[in-house]
């Protein structure tokens, strides 16, 4: 592998964060004595970890944003990463994942220096391993949104003045490398929120599936990401309930595979600034601090699209267990789980009622709004509760801070019923049978009764869209499959064909490499994406 070094890491590391320069400072000879220590290496891990809620709590629109499920409501988010038509070098949110992942890698580069000089444990490997999973993670974030990278698996203790770019398919040997030495290593025990064998072979499986799509991915990559995919269900069956794995409090259920972890403890000392955001996403205002007893922040930005909202029929479990079909006039003051009481002040009709059973909630609840179906999608810019809530991360815990990161539940970033999606999409390409058993297991935890015989590329997604919603994976599905265009135009209002048209006849798929890494790298010849030119 050649040895390139990219200045944005350090420029992120020694610019952005003081407690991360004071962490890493190798000309603190206290750290360095301390990280060669069993105590100090274990500190140098954990902040690993830790760079992993830097990459997640924050803005939402990277993941998320100018796609079919979500889109602007009263407020707008960044118009490039939203709507495309504006979307540039310099645009915001553009470089979110470039500079928390080059953090994260360098943190990562950190502890393998350090693990080479450190005292022997007999836990040295395991850890090494999570840190490779962890860097691993980093990397394939980075060459999904932005193609090839420059690959840095070198500690750097000073500036470097150039460096160069990376095909995309040698970023995925670095990942597979990691994730292969990761394998061997990490723990076979069940997930309590370290790295273990599952979680490799769930991003395994994903990194193959994805690579499978590229013109430099290897013809048996659907076949071996199926295979991951199996060993990480590992005949485990999806038993517990959809509402119930998202009652806040048991995101570490036996179906989450891997999550990054928070708790109230953790960000006592900055409680607006260490949680994370997800709970602020997905949903209008809901009445804040001025209501009794408080409704958490929210952006009026990521609504869900009338597309997302019609996914769902009558049968499906997953509706309630993610929408707010009530919304209460204290949720979070009189909040029991799923079933929260209070007064209802809006109702949002499911398409499937009948206009009699629309009357007779109306007589029982005259106090209520009633939001008529087809009414309440994310295209409705007026005023607070006009367009549906989701429900699925509320934090009732959280206080009331206008955009803070004051979320404390877990972040899931894997769980088993997205491993068997996955598992249904290599198998369309593979194994058809095996893939509709996978997707309608999906399906049948869900409530739906009735079986599909048949599936294509867009059931897949549909179903993706009903199980997943708003965790993060929407903007990367849609990409990896070839979908982006298709299903952002038909779906979402504020997006055309032409807000894809970028330079040189090329269409804005990938993000661009982020402007401000361009400026510090004095090797002119560095290409930016071809859209961007």
């Amino acid at each position: 592998m050649k040895k390139i070094i990219i200045i944005a890491i350090l420029a992120i590391a020694f610019s952005s964060c003081s407690g991360f320069i004071e962490e890493e400072n190798l000309s603190n000879v206290t750290a360095e004595t301390f990280y060669n220590t069993e105590e100090g290496f274990n500190a140098l891990v954990n902040a690993n970890y830790n760079q992993l809620r830097e990459i997640y709590g924050d803005d939402a629109y990277v993941f998320c944003g100018g796609t079919d499920l979500y889109s602007d409501g009263r407020e707008s988010g960044p118009e490039g990463l939203m709507q495309y038509s504006q979307l540039n070098s310099s645009s915001e949110g553009v470089d979110q994942l470039y500079r928390s992942c080059y953090k994260a890698i360098q943190t990562a580069n950190t502890a393998l220096y350090y693990a080479n000089i450190t005292g022997q444990t007999s836990n040295l490997d395991q850890l090494i391993g999570e840190v490779k999973y962890l860097r691993a993670n980093a990397y394939f974030l980075l060459v999904q949104t932005y193609g090839g990278v420059g690959i840095v698996t070198d500690y750097i203790t000073s500036p470097q003045l150039e460096f160069e770019r990376n095909e995309a398919s040698e970023v995925y040997e670095v990942i597979i490398q990691d994730l292969q030495d990761a394998l061997t290593t990490v723990s076979d025990g069940a997930f309590t929120g370290r790295v273990n064998k599952r979680a490799v072979q769930h991003l395994f499986a994903k990194v193959y599936l994805t690579r499978a799509y590229e013109g430099y991915g290897d013809s048996t990559d659907f076949d071996t990401a199926a295979a991951y995919a199996e060993d990480a269900i590992a005949g485990q069956a999806l038993t517990i309930p959809f509402a119930e794995l998202w009652f806040p409090g048991n995101e570490l259920n036996a179906e989450t595979i891997f999550s990054v972890q928070f708790d109230a403890a953790s960000v006592s000392t900055n409680p607006t600034e260490l949680g994370h955001k997800q709970a602020n996403w997905f949903g209008p205002y809901l009445g804040g601090s001025e209501v009794a007893g408080s409704a958490g922040y929210r952006t009026y930005t990521l609504l869900p699209t009338d597309f997302a909202l019609e996914l769902f029929t009558e049968e499906d479990e997953r509706y309630d267990a993610t929408f707010m079909t009530e919304a209460l006039w204290r949720y979070y003051a009189d909040f029991d789980g799923n079933n929260p009481t209070g007064d209802v002040r809006h109702f949002y009709v499911p398409q499937w009622m009948t206009q009699a059973e629309v009357d007779a909630y109306a007589l029982l609840h005259p106090e209520a709004e009633i939001h008529d179906y087809g009414t309440y999608g994310a295209a409705v810019v007026s005023l607070d509760y006009q367009t549906i809530p989701a429900k699925k991360f509320d934090d009732p815990t959280a206080p009331y801070e206008n955009d803070g990161r004051v979320s404390t539940r877990d972040i899931v970033l894997s769980r088993l019923a997205e491993t068997y999606l996955i598992a249904a999409e290599a198998y369309l390409n593979t194994n058809p049978g095996l893939g509709l058993q996978r997707l309608n297991a999906v399906r049948e935890r869900a409530g739906l009764s009735t079986p599909l015989t048949t599936y294509n590329i867009d059931d897949v997604l549909d179903e993706r869209g009903r199980e997943l919603f708003g965790e993060y994976h929407r903007w990367f599905d849609l990409k990896r499959t070839g979908k982006l265009v298709e299903r952002a135009v038909a779906h979402n209002y504020l997006i055309e064909t032409g807000n894809f048209s970028g330079a040189n006849g090329e269409l804005k798929i990938l993000r661009p490499i982020p402007q401000s890494a361009l400026d510090l790298n004095q090797n002119r010849d560095f290409p930016q994406n071809p859209a961007y030119q």
